[in-house]
């Protein structure tokens, strides 16, 4: 049993980080009192063992306050030490180094570890690296200490992250932001770790006064992964007050007033950037809505000028074409009116000469009925007068019967009465006036065939003429018919005609009623050009003004806020003569711009607002720097 308490004890202290712990600090009002206190697990008493528990907590809260104590004493003396060189510090400076340390070992304190009994990994990237969620301006550091080269441990990176986030002045609002996620911390940190506890914040906020220090660190080089942090005391236990004097209490007092004001004024200076940049940023907006109004002004102008040239070339065209059209309706019409009155005239004479022709064929067919009605009054009186030659042919024939039955009777009488002689004589005469009378009806029966076949021959002529008189009558009806439709047809045309005269002229009343209102629009845009014009010259002139101002400004914001700090690595040759960087021929920064030069072209020095003491510069930034100092001494 014993041993195994031994053996969770000694994995305790494998899982804080030593097995013998060096020091235990108590910081009391009179003083400090610095107490060795190598404790071993052999001065451990089983009573100790049994307590083990209540022994974990008081001993985390004696290590927190320790980390706490030594923390405000290197931050302090670190400061104390910054000023009374009064310089930028490096990488080599030992109370930086020892702020460091101590930092680290304040990070480590409850950081879960994997239990493990080969290794151990004690890393603390990994809350670091989450500040880039939580500050997005810590992106470029973070990015910097995982991607540069010879860094293999997540140690290694986070001591390079702590580096870079000192010489950018933001290692406080870093810390801080980090510890106000108690949440996400809770993932890294035991209960009672100095980041879990009240001691965290309170020493994020002691690390605000380290922004007045400027470190100019190398980090590129250094082995960051297997450097071991030890805490020299001996920093700590002299007493500035014998090593002083009232002289140097003076000038330090003098060079820390003369460092805050430079801080303050670095502030305002920032301040003044911040709005210069909000009311450059504004201006640039203005700018661009402006250039933007110019550009729309200017595509409306050249829109409405060409749509002015458009309507100009298609208003001459429409009175081109009317008046062309106009012209050539007008000969048209001319032409046909001509035409149409030679029509009339020839259709009149024909119309008077067919009208002649249909009276006088009128007449004749007036007399032609007359005399067809009169030759059927002839017909119908031979045909009476046949019917009664007919008649009288009868009765003679009957007369003659009656006649030839008397003669029978008087031949039976004669020759009763008298003798033979007489009735031969009787018979000789009645003969003889038998053949006259059938003479007589021989002759008036041809004369009656004669006359018949002269009354039909005329009737059938006539009968042709008459049919030859109807013919020539439908003749002359149908083209005075085709006669009249062409008249008709003639007459529409020309209404036809006079109504696209009509029309033509209303659309050359309306044509010139378009060209006025196309006149008084191309006033009106002209007048509206000229006022674009003028307007577009106003806010030319302000443009330029604007431009002028935004690159004052630009020039002021580039003067106060500096160029980018250029990387050894990235800088193969001399910016400005171009020769390759030797053994010979080493690499110095501009402490204006932040490019790398020779010695030869940056062998100047000037004195900056945000160095105490001449810095090196090159010579375009000496000669820009002393031309702007003697226009604004002389302004």
């Amino acid at each position: 049993m014993y041993i195994f308490l031994l053996f969770v004890l000694w994995l305790y202290n494998k899982q804080i980080g030593e097995v013998v712990y060096p020091l235990s600090v108590s910081y009391h009002k009179n003083g400090l009192d610095f107490m060795d206190s190598s404790i071993t697990l052999s001065n451990f008493s089983l009573s100790l063992v049994l307590s083990l528990s209540v022994a974990v907590k008081d001993h985390m809260a004696v290590e927190r306050s320790n980390l706490f104590s030594m923390m405000k004493l290197s931050i302090k003396g670190l400061i104390q030490s910054s000023l009374s060189l009064g310089r930028t510090l490096d990488s080599d400076y030992p109370p930086l180094q020892q702020f460091f340390v101590v930092l680290e070992q304040c990070l480590k304190h409850g950081l879960k570890v994997k239990k493990s009994f080969i290794n151990q990994n004690k890393s603390i990237w990994g809350p670091l690296e989450l500040v880039q969620k939580l500050c997005p301006d810590s992106t470029d550091i973070t990015t910097s200490a995982r991607d540069l080269p010879g860094l293999k441990t997540g140690l290694g990176r986070g001591r390079a992250w702590l580096h870079l986030a000192l010489m950018q002045k933001k290692l406080s609002d870093y810390l801080k932001a980090l510890l106000d996620r108690k949440d996400i911390l809770g993932e890294f940190y035991d209960p009672g770790a100095l980041m879990m506890e009240e001691e965290g914040t309170v020493i994020g906020g002691m690390l605000v006064g380290l922004n007045v220090i400027d470190a100019n660190l190398c980090i590129k080089g250094e082995d960051l992964d297997s450097q071991v942090g030890v805490i020299d005391f001996s920093l700590y236990l002299k007493d500035p007050m014998t090593t002083e004097t009232t002289k140097d209490d003076a000038k330090l007092t003098a060079i820390l007033d003369q460092k805050h004001y430079i801080e303050e004024l670095n502030r305002h200076l920032s301040c003044t950037v911040t709005d210069l940049q909000a009311k450059m940023d504004s201006i640039e907006k203005t700018n661009s809505k402006l250039i933007e109004e110019l550009t729309a002004a200017t595509d409306r102008i050249n829109s409405l000028r060409e749509e002015q040239e458009t309507l100009r070339h298609e208003n001459e065209t429409i009175v081109q074409s009317s008046q062309k059209k106009e012209e050539a309706t007008l000969e048209d019409s001319a032409v046909e009116l001509e035409t149409y009155r030679q029509t009339r005239q020839g259709l009149d004479e024909m119309y008077s000469v067919v009208w002649k022709q249909y009276q006088e064929e009128k007449r004749i067919r007036q007399e032609l009925e007359r005399e067809l009605k009169l030759q059927v009054g002839l017909k119908q009186e031979m045909e009476m007068a046949m019917r009664l030659l007919e008649k009288d042919t009868h009765e003679k024939q009957d007369t003659l019967q009656a006649l030839r039955q008397q003669l029978d009777q008087v031949k039976t009488l004669n020759l009763q009465m008298f003798h033979k002689t007489q009735v031969t004589h009787t018979d000789r005469n009645t003969h003889t006036q038998a053949h006259n009378s059938e003479r007589d009806r021989r002759q008036s029966d041809q004369t009656e065939r004669d006359m018949r076949t002269e009354l039909e021959g005329r009737v059938d002529s006539l009968q042709k003429q008459l049919s030859d008189l109807d013919t020539l009558r439908l003749g002359l009806e149908s083209d005075l018919r085709s006669e009249k439709e062409q008249r008709q047809a003639i007459q529409r045309a020309l209404q036809r005609e006079q109504d696209n005269s009509t029309e033509l002229r209303t659309q050359l009343q309306q044509i010139q009623g378009l060209q006025t209102e196309v006149r008084q629009e191309k006033k009106q845009l002209q007048l509206t050009c000229q006022e674009q014009e003028t307007a577009l010259q106003e806010m030319g002139l302000h443009l330029s003004q604007s431009k002028l101002k935004m690159e004052d400004f630009k020039e002021v914001n580039k003067s106060l806020k500096g160029q980018a700090w250029l990387k050894d690595d990235e800088a193969t040759q001399c910016k400005h003569c171009q020769k390759e960087f030797s053994i010979a021929r080493r690499k110095h920064h501009c402490r204006n711009c932040g490019d790398i030069y020779c010695n030869s072209c940056s062998s100047n020095e000037l004195a900056l607002p945000s160095y105490p003491r001449p810095v090196r510069v090159c010579d375009i930034c000496h000669s820009l720097l002393l031309q702007r100092s003697t226009s604004s001494t002389s302004s």
